[in-house]
C-alpha cells in the first residue's frame, strides 16, 4: 500500500511483517468529552466529530494540530475507512501500537471491545462488523485519569508540570493500522538464540480456533546476508509448536555470526504457512545470535565482559512528546547517542516504539527496557502493573538490542519497599514472572536503590565531583553492606536482603545543566562548556576508575520540558561538541 503522505508511514511492527496492511495515521475527526456524555448520546454512531486531529499524535502536542495541554479524561476519534478491493475476502485486524489508557472501539456503530494499558500494542478482529461494501466507520473512545494506580511513567497527575513529571499523554500515541490475513495464519513466534549450542529455538503460536485437520505445514527459512543457512518444515497439528535448529553454516567456517555493538549481525527468517500445499500466510522476521549472562560480578555479552556506557533516554520530543515524530528522528537519536561514545541507552519510564527497537537492533545499540511506573501501592496497582508488564516482555522479547529488563525504578509505586515485606514480595513476584518468560536477560528490581532480588545492583548518585564520588565508593563493603547511604540517604538493598555478588552499575549520574531560569538540572548549574566538561570528566572518570563498577548511565540525552540537563536541547542541538563527550567516555 502507498503510505507516503502519512505521518509515521513506516511499517509499525518490523519484527513480524506482512505485505498486506493499511496505515490509518493522518487526519481523524476528534472531540473532547469533558462531561463524559458521549456514550449516553451515542457518539459512537457519529460520522462527523467537530474537531480534527493528526494521528498518532496526542491532542496535547503541537504535532496533533490541537496543542491543548489541559487534561481531558474522555476523548473521541472517528474515521471513515475503505478497505481496498483486493482484501475483500480477508480477515481484518485493527491494530493500535499504543493508546493511553482505556480504549473502546466501535465499528459501524457496533461495540467491538476495549483494552486497558497505555504502553503496549493491541488489536481487534473487526471482520464481522464490516458492511458488505467493506467500507466502515470507526469510532474510538479513550479514557484516562490522573490515577497513580495506573502505570503512567513520567506523565504528571496534576494540572501543572512539577519535578521530573511532564505533560500527560492521552489517547492514541502510536500508529493505528489494519492488517489483512486469512483465518488460518501464524499468530506469533518467540525466537530464542543459544550461542553456546549454535542453535536457535522457535516457539510458534497459532490461533486457538485453528483447524488441525486442514493439512497444515509451516516452512521456516533462515538466511544471513541473503545466503541460505537453514530451512525446515513442521506439520501443524496443534496451536503451539516448538522447534530448535542448529544454524552453524559452512558459509562461515561452521560458526554462527554473533550480534553485538561492534557487529550488529542479524539473521533474516521467513515463515510460510501452507494449507493443503497452498500458501495461506507468510511472515518475515529476524533475530540476533547473542547471549547476556552474569559471572564474577560482570555482565557478559557473548561470554565476554561488557562495560556498559549508557545514556538515559526518556524518549520525548518537543512537538510530539512521547511519539517519535518520524523514523528519521529515531535514527538521529540513535546515531547521536553512538557518536557521543555511548554503547547503549536506558529507556526511562517509557516502553519504546518498536521502530526504535528495530533500529537499535540494526545499529547495535544496547537497550535497557523499563516499565512506566505507578505511584501508589494497592491491589489495583499491582494488577494493572503486572498484566501490562508481562505483555511488554512478551511483545519485545525478540529484540536482540534489549539486554536488560527494568520493571521498577527508585521505589516509585513501592515507596515503602525498604521495610514493607508486602511490597518486597510484589517485586520478587515480578522478578520471577519475568524470568519464567525470559530466562535470557537480567532483571533489575528497583533500579537505583533498595533492591530486593535483582540480577544487577544499580545505584543512582548525583554527586557533582569525582573526588567525593571516589571517597564514597572506595569502601565496596560499605555500599553493598548498607553501612552507608547515598543519593538523598538511600541504601543499596532493602532490609532483609544481602548482596550476592551481583555486578554493580551506576545507572544514573550527572544531570549537569547550563545556567537557566527556565528549568533545572542536578546540583549546581554550569556557566559554559569548559565548566561543563571539567565536571563531566571529573565524575565520569571517577566512576570508570573504580574496578568493581562495570558500567554507568549518564542523565540524559536531551532536555525534556522543564528538565534542562540534556547533552542535547529538546530539538536535538548539541550543547557541547559531541566529539568531546566521546573522548571522555572512551578515554
Amino acid at each position: 500500500m502507498n503510505h507516503n503522505n502519512l505521518p509515521r508511514k513506516e511499517y509499525p511492527r518490523p519484527h513480524f511483517t506482512r505485505e498486506d496492511w493499511l496505515n490509518l495515521n493522518g487526519e481523524w475527526n476528534f472531540a473532547f468529552d469533558k462531561e463524559n456524555v458521549g456514550e449516553k448520546e451515542k457518539w459512537y454512531e457519529s460520522t462527523n466529530l467537530p474537531q480534527k486531529i493528526i494521528v498518532p499524535f496526542t491532542y496535547e502536542t503541537k504535532a496533533s494540530g490541537i496543542g491543548e495541554e489541559e487534561f481531558c479524561s474522555n476523548i473521541w476519534y472517528q474515521k471513515q475507512v475503505a478497505i481496498p478491493q483486493e482484501y475483500e475476502d480477508k480477515m481484518v485486524l485493527l491494530h493500535f501500537q499504543a493508546a493511553d489508557y482505556i480504549t473502546k472501539v466501535w465499528v459501524n456503530g457496533k461495540y467491538v471491545g476495549k483494552h486497558q494499558g497505555g504502553q503496549i500494542a493491541f488489536s481487534f478482529n473487526i471482520t464481522e462488523y464490516l458492511s458488505e461494501n467493506r467500507e466502515f466507520n470507526i469510532v474510538v473512545k479513550n479514557e484516562d485519569s490522573y490515577s497513580c494506580h495506573q502505570p503512567r511513567g513520567k506523565q504528571r497527575w496534576q494540572d501543572q508540570n512539577f519535578g521530573c513529571w511532564y505533560v500527560q499523554t492521552t489517547g492514541i500515541w502510536q500508529t493505528v493500522w489494519l492488517e489483512f490475513l486469512n483465518e488460518t495464519h501464524l499468530e506469533t513466534v518467540k525466537i530464542t538464540p543459544d550461542i553456546d549450542t549454535e542453535s536457535v529455538e522457535f516457539t510458534y503460536q497459532f490461533p486457538d480456533a485453528i483447524d488441525v485437520s486442514d493439512n497444515l505445514s509451516l516452512k521456516t527459512e533462515i538466511t544471513f546476508n541473503q545466503v541460505p543457512i537453514k530451512s525446515f518444515h513442521i506439520d501443524v497439528n496443534r496451536g503451539l509448536h516448538t522447534a530448535k535448529v542448529n544454524i552453524a553454516s559452512d558459509h562461515f567456517d561452521w560458526k554462527v555470526v554473533l550480534w553485538g555493538p561492534e557487529h550488529p549481525n542479524l539473521y533474516d527468517v521467513i515463515f510460510t504457512l501452507y494449507k493443503n500445499e497452498k500458501v495461506v500466510d507468510q511472515v518475515e522476521s529476524y533475530f540476533g545470535m547473542r547471549k547476556i549472562s552474569i559471572e564474577n560480578g560482570n555482565v557478559l555479552l557473548n561470554n565476554v565482559p561488557l562495560y556498559q556506557r549508557l545514556l538515559l533516554d526518556q524518549g520525548y520530543w518537543q512537538d510530539s512528546h512521547l511519539t517519535p515524530p518520524s523514523e528519521e528522528a529515531i535514527l538521529e537519536d540513535i546515531e547521536k547517542t553512538m557518536e557521543m561514545g555511548y554503547n547503549g541507552v536506558r529507556k526511562h519510564m517509557k516502553v519504546e516504539d518498536q521502530r526504535y527497537l528495530y533500529w537499535a537492533d540494526k545499529k547495535g545499540l544496547l537497550v535497557w527496557s523499563e516499565m512506566a511506573a505507578t505511584y501508589e501501592y494497592s491491589d489495583e496497582a499491582v494488577q494493572n502493573f503486572t498484566e501490562e508488564w508481562m505483555e511488554v516482555v512478551k511483545q519485545h522479547y525478540n529484540h536482540p538490542s534489549i539486554i536488560t529488563w527494568t520493571p521498577f525504578n527508585e521505589s516509585w509505586g513501592i515507596k515503602n519497599i525498604y521495610t514493607d515485606v508486602k511490597q518486597q514480595q510484589f517485586t520478587e513476584a515480578i522478578y520471577h514472572l519475568t524470568k519464567s518468560f525470559d530466562s535470557m536477560r537480567p532483571v533489575i528490581v528497583n533500579d537505583g536503590w533498595e533492591h530486593t532480588v535483582s540480577d544487577i545492583l544499580t545505584l543512582h548518585d548525583y554527586v557533582e565531583l569525582g573526588d567525593e564520588f571516589s571517597e564514597r565508593y572506595k569502601g565496596f563493603e560499605n555500599i553493598v553492606g548498607n553501612k552507608i547511604a547515598f543519593n538523598k540517604h538511600k541504601h543499596a538493598l532493602a532490609q532483609g536482603y544481602k548482596y550476592k555478588g551481583q555486578p554493580i552499575i551506576i545507572s544514573e549520574y550527572g544531570g549537569i545543566a547550563f545556567n537557566s531560569e527556565k528549568g533545572w538540572g542536578y546540583g549546581n548549574q554550569v556557566k559554559d562548556e569548559e565548566a561543563f566538561l571539567k565536571r563531566f570528566e571529573s565524575i565520569t572518570q571517577a566512576i570508570k576508575d573504580i574496578d568493581y563498577i562495570c558500567g554507568f548511565c549518564y542523565t540524559q540525552i536531551t532536555d525534556v520540558q522543564q528538565e534542562v540537563n540534556g547533552l542535547l536541547t529538546e530539538d536535538r542541538q548539541p550543547k557541547i561538541e559531541m566529539k568531546k563527550i566521546r573522548e571522555i567516555n572512551l578515554k
